[in-house]
């Protein structure tokens, strides 16, 4: 017990206060995330530092391409993993679903410029590829709707103190930042680290209730050895 406490009390320090898991239920980060993807999520990262902890923990702010995990500004409790496209100052604007930040295209060579898992999306779309000059779209939030106006000039939208602007890497397919505006820094909970487990699901697999969500646990259990994605078993996420 004398050798093996110390280690035990370290771990549970780090599960408690550093580290958080969550599961991907969606297509909207692919192929960075796969849906079914379980991740480990680095909560101390991006936290405020503390006095007490200074030096101890690896803190720094965002920066423009990080992967996040923070609380919907469009869902009271629902948690999103999306990448840091915009830092407070920046401008962005979209043209023909490039995006242009501070006047330059970027090159954005994780993203997903056809759409995945998501049946029905148009392959253009003058609204969401030339934003915010397209048009508004038609699944923006009412509270987006009010306010983005006073943040656009010129064709494009200027990022406010505090705020990060938040985009999907399956491009066509996530409900993002264009949708429902900024996040609060207050928001956001961490980065995904690593992907401990990955097991081949679909999005109608994280949408059943009942006996059906008890059905898939059985399917689960079954199927462990071959769905199970074992080349993505303790990937770090970059």
């Amino acid at each position: 017990m004398r050798v093996w406490a110390p280690t035990l009390v370290a771990a549970l320090f780090i599960i408690t206060f550093n580290v958080q898991a969550f599961e991907i239920p969606s297509s909207s980060m692919e192929k960075t995330l796969l849906i079914g993807d379980h991740l480990l999520v680095d909560r101390v990262r991006f936290a405020p530092p503390s006095g007490y902890l200074h030096g101890l923990e690896p803190y720094r702010p965002l920066e423009h391409g990080d992967i996040v995990v923070f609380m919907s500004p469009a869902q009271a409790g629902l948690h999103l993993v999306k990448r840091v496209i915009g830092l407070p100052g920046d401008r962005l604007k979209l043209v023909n679903g490039v995006v242009w930040r501070n006047g330059q295209p970027l090159n954005e060579p994780y993203v997903m410029r056809y759409p995945v898992d998501c049946p029905g999306v148009p392959l253009v779309d003058p609204a969401r590829d030339n934003w915010p000059d397209g048009g508004m779209l038609d699944e923006t939030t009412p509270q987006w709707a009010a306010a983005q106006a006073q943040y656009i000039h010129d064709g494009e939208v200027t990022i406010p103190p505090g705020r990060y602007f938040m985009m999907g890497d399956n491009r066509l397919c996530s409900f993002d930042s264009r949708y429902w505006g900024f996040v609060p820094q207050d928001s956001i909970i961490g980065r995904p680290s690593l992907i401990y487990w990955s097991y081949a699901s679909q999005e109608s697999d994280y949408e059943s209730r009942g006996l059906a969500r008890v059905g898939g646990w059985i399917s689960t259990i079954i199927h462990f050895p071959t769905r199970t994605r074992w080349g993505r078993t303790f990937k770090i996420i970059r």
